[in-house]
């Protein structure tokens, strides 16, 4: 039964994860408020949507390739890995090729937790919600006194990326763990009986 319920786990996880990557995981804006003699300017600095897939493409054209690669390979090919081998497992009939496959999968298994590190970073990211700084300043040119007050706020919110891919995450890591749990068990009787 475990081993049913981790394999149905996996493939929605796998399905949440597309959206997940692809989604925005947050939008990001950023205001200056301008404030001369009672007459206001508001330019926007910062409006952007992010998504793994995005971050990663921005970065490389920014040719930061060394961070881009390891976003993609930490928060993509890994997770996508780890949880395509475990439900590959689940059709392996032979106990030693699935044995091996669940190994590798463990042996991964720290890596993997890059993606739940990025969910984390991203909900830092989130912590500057509402982030806002003020300065006045008066300024003396030319016999004029001028009352300047410059302002910047940061509003941070979730995507729905953010959503699908700490669904995936939780489902990915509880799907894999039943189906390393089952394996297990029914691993022992076989090495009990010898």
């Amino acid at each position: 039964m475990k081993k049913h319920l981790g394999f149905a786990l996996n493939i929605i996880a796998i399905g949440l994860f597309i959206p997940g990557i692809m989604l925005p995981m947050l939008s990001l804006s950023m205001e200056m408020g301008i404030n001369v003699m009672g007459s206001n300017f508001t330019p926007n600095l910062i409006d952007k949507e992010l998504s793994i897939i995005a971050t990663v493409e921005e970065l490389w054209l920014d040719q930061r390739f060394i961070v881009a690669v390891l976003i993609f390979l930490f928060s993509v090919c890994i997770p996508l890995l780890k949880t395509s081998l475990v439900s590959f497992s689940y059709f392996i009939k032979n106990a030693d090729k699935e044995t091996k496959i669940l190994k590798f999968v463990a042996s991964i298994g720290k890596w993997s937790m890059a993606d739940v590190f990025t969910v984390a970073i991203f909900l830092a990211i989130l912590s500057t919600n509402h982030s806002e700084t003020a300065n006045r300043e008066a300024i003396s040119a030319f016999g004029l006194n001028i009352d300047l007050l410059i302002s910047s706020q940061t509003l941070s919110a979730a995507g729905a990326g953010f959503y699908y891919f700490t669904g995936y995450c939780l489902l990915s890591l509880l799907g894999t763990h039943l189906s390393q749990s089952s394996h297990k068990a029914k691993a022992k009787p076989i090495v009990e009986q010898s």
